[in-house]
């Protein structure tokens, strides 16, 4: 019991945001791992190819769009996974974006696109999933991907540290409602990790003053995560519910 208590073998997945970043990373331990995985994100031909390298070494994987802010691409994809793939155990909400600047320069609609994608977008796929789970009564779990900006802000990035802590109460408050239907609701919050989307910055001069912050002198790889993410994702998890794990090389610790 004890060697097979973080399989996910033969667990249907949805990830969302696997087009790049974290997500793709995610959906790649995942299948590797043994699950099926629905990979949801709006750039469909980065989808594809993602789905060609998971086969690569035998997992199982479909491109699915997604526009996580519609909730008629947001019921589309939940039924195209069940009726592909089968009855979905995990869910990872990972789709969102940044919008740095200054905070007096930021533009309305600026502020509406970060919120609504990620807020309103892990709102509508959580929804989404937990009526899927809780009509097939077999529940399951949703990992919600907040960030350490959610627990302490910084500067430059008020839409998006506003919409991370919004995501970590929003994870609290369903882990409350959802828990009679055998669903748990966890979140990660990941410090700096390196993706194609911030690679640039962090192996820059202002990476490096951040570095200087981070404990373990470091910023945080992918494959950092793939143990908080197996954890959430399997029954190892079980008597667990609205926690949020924080992985960021200790820079949360050190205030």
């Amino acid at each position: 019991m004890a060697d097979r208590i973080f399989e996910v073998a033969d667990k249907v997945a949805i990830v969302t945001g696997a087009s790049g970043g974290l997500g793709s990373s995610f959906a790649r331990t995942l299948a590797r791992a043994g699950a099926k995985v629905a990979l949801a994100a709006r750039r469909v031909d980065r989808l594809a190819e993602l789905a060609r390298q998971i086969e690569a070494f035998d997992g199982r994987a479909i491109p699915v769009p997604l526009d996580v802010t519609d909730r008629d691409s947001v019921a589309a994809c939940v039924a195209t996974a069940e009726t592909e793939l089968g009855p979905i155990s995990i869910l990872v909400n990972s789709a969102g974006i940044a919008g740095n600047g200054p905070s007096l320069d930021l533009e309305e609609a600026d502020w509406d696109r970060v919120i609504e994608t990620n807020l309103k977008g892990t709102w509508l796929m959580t929804q989404e999933v937990a009526r899927h789970m809780a009509r097939l009564g077999h529940g399951g779990s949703i990992i919600n991907v907040a960030s350490i900006l959610g627990l302490s802000a910084a500067g430059q990035v008020a839409a998006y540290a506003a919409s991370k802590a919004a995501v970590i109460n929003l994870t609290k408050a369903l882990a409350i409602d959802l828990a009679r239907h055998d669903i748990r609701v966890n979140a990660l919050a990941p410090g700096y990790f390196v993706t194609d989307m911030n690679r640039t910055f962090l192996e820059g001069p202002g990476g490096e003053a951040i570095k200087k912050r981070v404990p373990q002198r470091r910023f945080g790889q992918p494959e950092d995560l793939d143990g908080a993410l197996l954890l959430l994702a399997s029954e190892a998890s079980r008597f667990m519910t609205g926690s949020v794990l924080v992985i960021d090389g200790g820079q949360s610790a050190n205030v």
